[in-house]
């Protein structure tokens, strides 16, 4: 496994901002989004939760995302989210770049995402998807990893919204 790496190979939180183009609206809208990426399970397999704010949208979208059969060079990765059921998919790494992509399944759904390190171990992305509706979305944003006192925040807020 690559050991530059922290984003999806350890667990920790990772926060981020970006502009996201929907073809079917001609403005930029900004983003927010955050990834709760989990301690690897007895398989090896790595469960990420990647929620995403979108300004002027009321509602969060929530992907759940899986990372496994990891190796050196590349690895498998399943998402599902409400307006998807299961999507599988294969992704790569080196030492500047994790990226994934999800092609040629039986819900018409493809696209891609790429993270390429920063020096200050934040990762720059860029991520296309689109559907058989020839629904397009194009994203660029960053994210970076959150500090500890803001993982002890986010920890308490989860544990509140639980109660």
């Amino acid at each position: 496994m690559n050991s530059l790496h922290k984003f999806i190979l350890k667990p920790g939180y990772w926060c981020g901002e970006g502009k996201i183009q929907l073809n079917m609206i001609e403005e930029e809208l900004l983003f927010q989004t955050t990834w709760n990426v989990l301690e690897k399970d007895s398989a090896g397999r790595i469960s990420c939760i990647q929620e995403i704010q979108i300004d002027g949208l009321s509602e969060n979208m929530k992907n759940e995302l899986t990372f496994f059969n990891i190796h050196q060079e590349s690895f498998s990765v399943e998402m599902t989210n409400h307006n998807i059921e299961k999507v599988v998919g294969t992704g790569i790494i080196d030492k500047n770049t994790i990226a994934w992509e999800f092609q040629e399944n039986d819900l018409n759904f493809e696209g891609f995402e790429v993270y390429h390190i920063e020096e200050d171990g934040g990762y720059r992305m860029h991520a296309e998807y689109v559907t058989s509706d020839q629904f397009r979305t194009k994203i660029i944003g960053r994210i970076w990893e959150k500090a500890a006192q803001d993982k002890i925040e986010l920890k308490d807020k989860e544990q509140g919204e639980e109660n």
